[in-house]
């Protein structure tokens, strides 16, 4: 395989010290969880250095199928998908994927490919793969500091755009239902009556409220000054994401205490279903909802329209 005979061409050099390359890189290779690997295509066939071993919880290098299912769905997905088109253009790819060891621990690696090419075919794939599960969760935890919004508490403008950024063949976009937009009724009233802080209240429940009432949405985002999304799963028909909508606004409209009083609050509602049988452009999605919001405003009622 490539990558043991590219380390054993390297065993013939030494370091001062009478270490050969080869017994230097495995040496130093879990001083930072990193492996390198072969495939070769023809049969499938693994090949894996020291490190690979570690990052995978195994002493045995199992088939290739055996390991792919190791990874999440998602992360086999996009595994398979730039495979495939690494393959196809003999070029190499670089990917961040999670992995589940039998163990049960679950990792994050980074994965480096590169082609080796015979008679203009790809003929094995060969690279490295790195533990990165500290800097993943690290950066995980600054990624949700970054998309949260103070107030609230739920996902900020930035954490909604990256759902409207993403490619529409995203494998994410499977697990989207519909989108709601919401915009608070009588808010510019309610700031300029009580103040900035009776409006901010005001927000601050509805955020709560909304999180209550949709726990399995994908995302509640606070998008503008008092208009906020919610990303819902597939859940259900039509028909029956609808009814469940219409059942849940009733609990956002309590009045909100504050200073002594009770504040009467309203919301208009705009729903947009994702595309049953193409794929979903959020985008798109995004615009039939803010029509069907801007149609419920129009009523000038706490209402619900369905783009």
């Amino acid at each position: 395989m490539l990558v043991s005979r590219a380390i054993q061409d390297g065993a013939a050099t030494f370091n001062d010290n009478g270490m050969s390359a080869l017994e230097l890189y495995e040496q130093a290779a879990p001083l930072v969880s990193i492996g390198a690997w072969s495939c070769d295509l023809r049969s499938e066939r693994l090949t894996w250095t020291g490190g690979v071993f570690s990052l995978f919880g195994l002493s045995t290098i199992p088939e290739r199928r055996a390991v792919v299912e190791m990874y999440s769905e998602e992360s086999r997905e996009r595994l398979e998908r730039q495979r495939r088109h690494a393959i196809e253009t003999r070029k190499g790819f670089s990917l961040d994927a999670d992995i589940v060891r039998p163990d049960g621990g679950r990792r994050w690696i980074r994965i480096t490919a590169a082609t080796q090419n015979s008679n203009g075919r790809a003929v094995t794939l060969y690279g490295m793969k790195q533990d990165i599960t500290e800097d993943h969760e690290r950066w995980e935890r600054l990624r949700a500091l970054a998309e949260c919004d103070p107030l609230t508490g739920v996902a900020n403008r930035a954490a909604f755009q990256r759902f409207l950024d993403r490619a529409k063949d995203a494998p994410e976009a499977d697990g989207v239902g519909a989108l709601l937009l919401f915009d608070m009724n009588g808010f510019k009233q309610i700031n300029d009556i009580w103040g900035h802080a009776a409006g901010d209240a005001c927000l601050v429940a509805l955020g709560k409220r909304l999180r209550h009432a949709f726990p399995h949405a994908q995302l509640v985002s606070r998008i503008g000054g008092d208009e906020f999304a919610v990303l819902l799963p597939p859940d259900g028909t039509r028909a029956e994401i609808e009814a469940k909508v219409r059942s849940r606004i009733c609990s956002l409209l309590s009045p909100v205490a504050w200073d002594g009083n009770w504040l009467t609050i309203g919301v208009s509602a705009g729903l947009a279903f994702a595309p049953e049988t193409e794929e979903l452009d959020p985008q798109a999605l995004f615009l039939d909802a803010d029509r069907a919001l801007y149609a419920a405003k129009a009523d000038r009622s706490d209402a619900l329209f369905c783009a």
